[in-house]
């Protein structure tokens, strides 16, 4: 069968799929909005090289082409094609067309029905246009051209992650009223909800809402009613606005908004949120309709108190999350998300730093519906060029990352960098970029702080966003673990700071109970129980100091990293608390959840340990109980009450064979265990465990 043949085959089956996956019927004319998800077959094809030709293959949407090549060295970064017929029985008179990419990695041109309608730079932000004149009854071809090549103009340069390619977030065909709240904003809401000031007895809000068609050149009868309803359903403000006319069918309407003694939204009153609801009126009519949900909160930080979150002392403590999946790379679906939520959640955490760039749509909800407080960042990580190029394509990045993500109560700061330098080159100086940085994040939002994020103390760079963070790893890449305490106090400059990056690699394969120096970190030897020793040392000492008013560890959950060829597996940064695959939480995450959680729990450390050489040993339980008693082989040891999180037995003594350890924590009334199996081979004194470097 030739290639034509094939492709004549392949488009008659894709037009089949979209009949069923992709069709937009007549009847969506009645509805004001109609989202049709492109989230059928597709035909994908990488760029051939020179000479060959196209081969082709059915993927889903969301698609990363490299989820199987992600972490090896030499993956593919490139360009490749993706088609997809969209069948439409009729075209709507009275609707608008746009379409809505939530990503594409990294640089994407679009066409419909051959005719180019959107080119857009960047892995990570979202990208709205329209098609209103391009769609047809009939089949629409709609083709997207994508390279995840490097690119010198487009951020980010370089980073301890893998630039997965393709179409990896949904995407959808938006049917819109001629007029409308406008999805064209840097697709966008539209609409922006700027807490001016909350307090526990005023929320003032002011609102600011874009509208685009063609009845805003000529029509006086439009107007637009807003109503803020309460979580107990009830509306507690109203107002209507004249839109007025503009020339070029583009209209903002503003309003200001006061909430007496506002439901306020935490962590632990998640659902404590007001509906926005925009109604366009177009005399007695509505044109067309728009809600947003928002959480009504305040914050502040004291140079020496720390966090303060709704008027009270608030310790950020979280985690870093990268969102890449085995056998997936970034094409990860809503239970992947939730799933990290939920894992996020067990531990306890309260807040969540979202690197090194923009993370999808769907996880920010999940972080509004469960009270978790966001840093959310640019991938301006590595290195940057002084091309006029690469700086313009940072502002859009940043300018994108606010507009799109403006109204999630979960969002606190804007981070303008990451351990940023510019090379070798001592005329290029990234101070000047990153002031511009500053500046168009606080005229986009001035409701929010920005925040940056160095490994370094000497960078002019580092003093111009409102406040910064340290990537800080004694015990992994220099000193011990204790010395994180008097390195923040020298980094302690009067304004507080927070420890954006800090922790150790660690596999659950690879296990020493006696390690007591730091690995080479660029070795095959992590073993679990050093990661757990420094997150054990390195977090005492900055739960000791208020100043720290924020700490995030890096990371939740290992992740690709091309390049990387150390601990047991290739391409792996294994720094998680929890496997790439979600499956294993590791030591060192129940060690936070011990720190963090309020549900009682223990953990039996090094349980994976399952080969002993040595009859005595000691025994560590993680827990947050009251007491925690252990017992070996059914003989009880003496109930210990666990200090900072950490119960400890010196000096346990081991049976030949297997043995049968269990901990059992009290919680009041409530008794939790954690059990294990271990066993003793050879003689007592074969070995003494000595760590070794393979």
């Amino acid at each position: 069968m030739n290639l034509s043949m094939s492709k004549f085959i392949l488009t008659a089956m894709l037009m089949a799929a979209a009949a069923i996956h992709g069709t937009a019927s007549a009847t969506d004319a009645t509805a004001l909005r109609k989202d049709v998800p492109l989230d059928g077959k597709w035909m994908f094809s990488k760029t051939p090289a020179d000479g060959q030709q196209r081969q082709w293959e059915y993927v889903n949407i969301p698609h990363s082409w490299n989820a199987d090549d992600g972490t090896t060295p030499d993956y593919y970064r490139g360009g490749a094609r993706y088609e997809y017929d969209l069948y439409l029985d009729s075209v709507p008179t009275a609707k608008r067309g746009f379409l809505r990419f939530e990503a594409v990695s990294q640089e994407a041109d679009v066409a419909v029905n051959g005719v180019p309608a959107a080119n857009h730079k960047g892995a990570f932000n979202a990208f709205c246009f329209e098609v209103t004149g391009l769609l047809h009854a009939g089949n629409n071809r709609i083709t997207v051209d994508a390279t995840n090549a490097h690119n010198d103009n487009i951020a980010p340069l370089e980073g301890d992650f893998t630039i997965f390619g393709g179409i990896y977030r949904p995407a959808k065909l938006m049917w819109l009223p001629t007029t409308c709240i406008t999805p064209l904003d840097y697709a966008s809401s539209g609409t922006y909800i700027t807490q001016r000031e909350v307090t526990d007895d005023m929320a003032k809000l002011h609102i600011v809402t874009k509208l685009d068609g063609k009845a805003l050149t000529h029509k006086n009868n439009l107007s637009l009613r807003t109503s803020i309803i309460g979580p107990d359903g009830n509306v507690v403000a109203t107002r209507a606005t004249k839109c007025g006319k503009n020339r070029d069918g583009k209209v903002e309407v503003t309003g200001d908004f006061e909430i007496k003694h506002p439901a306020l939204w935490s962590k632990e009153m998640p659902d404590n949120r007001y509906t926005v609801r925009h109604e366009l009126m177009d005399g007695k009519a509505i044109a067309d309709t728009l809600s947003q949900r928002i959480g009504l909160r305040y914050f502040s930080i004291d140079p020496e108190k720390g966090f303060f979150f709704n008027g009270k002392p608030y310790r950020l403590a979280g985690v870093n999350r990268h969102q890449d999946r085995p056998g997936k790379g970034w094409a990860i679906s809503q239970a992947d998300h939730e799933e990290d939520m939920a894992l996020i959640r067990e531990i306890g955490a309260n807040t969540i730093r979202l690197a090194h760039y923009p993370h999808a749509e769907q996880f920010y909800n999940l972080c509004d519906d469960n009270g978790m407080l966001v840093w959310a960042e640019i991938p301006f990580v590595g290195h940057g060029t002084d091309s006029p190029e690469f700086s313009e394509n940072l502002k859009t990045q940043l300018t994108e990352l606010i507009r799109q993500n403006y109204n999630h109560p979960s969002i606190f700061t804007w981070s303008l960098f990451n351990e940023i330098g510019f090379g070798d080159n001592p005329v290029v100086k990234p101070a000047g970029i990153v002031a511009e940085l500053n500046d168009l994040a606080h005229a986009e939002d001035p409701s929010r702080p920005t925040i940056a994020a160095t490994n370094r103390d000497d960078l002019p760079e580092n003093w111009i966003p409102d406040y910064l963070a340290y990537n800080n790893y004694p015990g992994w890449y220099w000193a011990e673990p204790s010395a994180m305490g008097p390195s923040m106090d020298e980094k302690n400059k009067g304004r507080g700071v927070a420890v954006s990056e800090y922790g150790a690699g660690g596999s659950i394969d690879v296990h020493d109970q006696h390690v007591t120096v730091a690995p080479r970190p660029d070795g095959h030897y992590h073993p679990e129980e050093w990661q757990a020793t420094v997150h054990e040392g390195t977090y005492s000492e900055l739960a000791k100091r208020p100043y720290v008013w924020a700490t995030w560890v890096w990371n939740m959950f290992d992740f690709a990293s091309s390049w990387r060829n150390e601990g047991n597996a290739r391409g792996i940064n294994d720094k998680g608390l929890v496997t790439y695959d979600r499956k294993t939480p590791k030591d060192a995450f129940y060690f936070y959840k011990a720190q963090w959680s309020d549900t009682p729990m223990v953990h039996i450390t090094s349980q994976r340990h399952t080969i002993r050489d040595k009859a005595g040993t000691p025994v560590k339980v993680y827990s947050n109980c009251d007491t925690v008693e252990l017992s070996i082989n059914g003989r009880t040891l003496s109930a210990v009450k666990p200090e900072n999180g950490i119960a400890t037995w010196d000096n346990v003594t081991l049976q030949p064979g297997k043995n049968r350890i269990s901990a059992t924590g009290k919680s009041g009334s409530r008794t939790i265990t954690d059990s294990c199996e271990w066993e003793l081979m050879g003689t007592p004194e074969a070995s003494n465990g000595s760590q070794q470097d393979f």
